[in-house]
């Protein structure tokens, strides 16, 4: 019975054929590809719009204000006194400004 399935279905050229492989791509490239090119502009922008006195934090975890930039290089100090310099790629986010306390909001009776 399959084999007889499967000799009907390779008779002629029909273009339906073409579909599943279609989608298939188009499916990768808007739910993988594009995102990860969208992540990485992000990324590339947020690195680009760096300047003094911002906290970062590093790909490795390390928290530290900016205190110098040069093109390739941020200077962050991690402690009073201790500054380390780390390429530009290695900045993998800003950190919020302020911290929540819970202390704003109100507790109800």
């Amino acid at each position: 019975m399959l084999s007889i399935l499967l000799l009907q279905a390779t008779g002629g050229t029909d273009y339906t054929q073409l579909i599943l492989p279609i989608g298939m791509g188009l499916v990768v490239y808007f739910f993988f590809i594009r995102p990860q090119q969208k992540r990485t502009a992000d990324a590339k922008a947020f690195r680009q719009s760096l300047a003094k006195g911002t906290r970062v934090v590093t790909i490795g975890g390390l928290h530290g204000l900016v205190v110098d930039l040069t093109e390739d290089t941020v200077v962050v100090e991690v402690d009073r006194g201790t500054k380390l310099r780390f390429d530009r790629s290695a900045i993998a986010r800003e950190v919020g400004a302020k911290a929540s306390t819970g202390t704003d909001t109100v507790a109800s009776a």
